[in-house]
């Protein structure tokens, strides 16, 4: 008798595979191709970046009317100087850091400050709104992205020293969005004005931003915007590079320095010790939307895709015209050094 002829029930067999990859997925769970890249909307990242800004200068606004600062000191610089922290930092990182918790979840985010005290649920988070109508008027195109190239920098108060003191006008709230590492969304909150300016690098700018001529006349003075608590040698150095026909303008916060340099008040804003770069994201990339540029000392730009390298060692330089010509004119290789402060 020959050997019989063994036929598998089709059925049987469909049924029998589909319990193997029941068993193989709950195991090792879905293979990469079942699942679909998350990708996120750069257009409402800006609305929802616009919302949030404006909630922590409202935060920012409230306690310091209130005079509720409850200052103290988060740690020392390497020269030993307090940095100070306020009840305004705290309310609105967590305005805005929670705000993006609960609109876009697993968002890479990096602040300025840290919070222990995580919110019971996120439902206790009042809804943000992700549309704006000045957005949606000026920016007719949208494009998304994958999660994972994006990382935002929040500084939720600027000028914080400042800000102690009352000085309300150095004071601002700052949001960036880097995609692959490139400076591409900024906003900055004026709170005590209640003034938002926002670009989006090669899609707009809002309309309380300006194209600013360069009227800057060969054999006028230079108009350098520094920091006025950390100065250095700054002026020195400066007028070595430029002569003494320079004016040299003292102020507190990166993110105002960096407005003045766009509004076109400054030729150039120099910095010459270490800062970090949720101070700088934001004002690079509205720099980088007005064809303007931010760079290191040495001509480098930043690079804003990690949260394991948040300092920029190396000095700032940012300027709206001419740049090169200020980096030629060695405004700041004589100054590389004295990099531990902020």
């Amino acid at each position: 008798m020959g050997p019989a002829n063994v036929r598998l029930n089709p059925i049987g067999a469909a049924a029998c595979f589909a319990l193997g990859l029941c068993v193989v997925i709950y195991i090792f769970g879905f293979p990469d191709w079942f699942q679909k890249e998350q990708k996120i909307s750069l257009k409402e990242l800006l609305s929802v970046s616009i919302a949030l800004v404006e909630r922590g200068g409202s935060r920012v606004r409230e306690i310091r009317d209130g005079n509720t600062l409850a200052d103290r000191s988060k740690g020392k610089t390497k020269e030993g100087a307090d940095e100070v922290l306020t009840e305004g930092d705290m309310e609105s990182h967590r305005a805005i850091v929670y705000g993006f918790g609960k609109t876009f979840p697993g968002l890479r985010v990096i602040s300025e400050e840290s919070d222990n005290i995580r919110p019971v649920s996120f439902k206790l988070i009042n809804n943000v709104n992700s549309q704006n109508d000045e957005v949606d008027k000026l920016i007719k195109n949208d494009i998304s992205v994958p999660f994972n190239k994006v990382t935002v920098w929040v500084d939720p108060l600027d000028a914080t020293q400042e800000y102690k003191e009352d000085l309300r006008e150095y004071v601002t709230v700052m949001i960036c969005v880097a995609v692959n590492g490139q400076p591409t969304i900024g906003v900055i909150h004026k709170p005590f004005e209640q003034k938002t300016f926002w670009a989006w690098v090669g899609y707009g700018h809002s309309s309380n931003l300006k194209t600013v001529e360069n009227t800057r006349k060969e054999g006028s003075p230079y108009n350098i915007i520094i920091s006025r608590s950390h100065t250095g040698d700054v002026v020195e150095s400066v007028k070595k590079s430029l002569g003494n026909n320079t004016n040299i303008i003292k102020a507190g916060g990166a993110g105002y320095k960096t407005l003045e340099v766009i509004e076109g008040r400054a030729d150039a804003y120099v910095h010459t010790t270490r800062i970090k770069k949720w101070d700088i994201c934001a004002g690079n990339a509205i720099l980088s939307a007005f064809h303007g540029k931010m760079t290191t000392l040495e001509g480098a730009f930043i690079d804003y895709s990690s949260r394991n390298e948040v300092t920029n060692n190396d000095g700032l330089l940012a300027t709206l015209y001419d740049h090169y010509k200020y980096l030629e004119q060695h405004v700041a290789k004589p100054m590389k050094h004295n990099k531990d402060q902020r």
